[in-house]
């Protein structure tokens, strides 16, 4: 699968997902992790709509997939904390959600903008 194939299979189960289609959604989701299984955005999307649909034992199997590859991503480490804090775990949920922040900092720190350094 190229890499704009294993895309688009993403944005049509999103597109799935939007529009009712949950069982339609994670069958493509799966495609994708199966045929791509370092891929971030596919790991992800998994994690999400299962999230969405409550099936949290599910969301936290593919959320830890994709955060074994992106560790310090900003969006799988809000999406753990999310998790966590559902599944009740509100330590484990304030430690994604530190690292969420670290992460909101650092690309801070990468990308200033403009508009407020010339306020201060």
């Amino acid at each position: 699968m190229t890499d704009d194939e294993l895309q688009t299979l993403i944005e049509d189960a999103t597109a799935d997902y939007a529009s009712g289609a949950s069982d339609e959604a994670l069958a493509k989701l799966a495609t994708a992790t199966a045929a791509a299984p370092d891929s971030f955005e596919a790991w992800h999307a998994l994690a999400e709509v299962n999230f969405s649909l409550r099936r949290l034992d599910a969301a936290l199997a593919a959320a830890e997939r994709a955060h074994a590859l992106r560790p310090a991503d900003l969006f799988i480490n809000t999406t753990l904390s999310r998790i966590w804090m559902e599944r009740g775990d509100k330590a484990r949920a304030e430690h994604f959600g530190a690292q969420a922040k670290i992460a909101d900092w650092r690309e801070q720190l990468k990308n200033p903008n403009p508009d407020a350094r010339s306020s201060l």
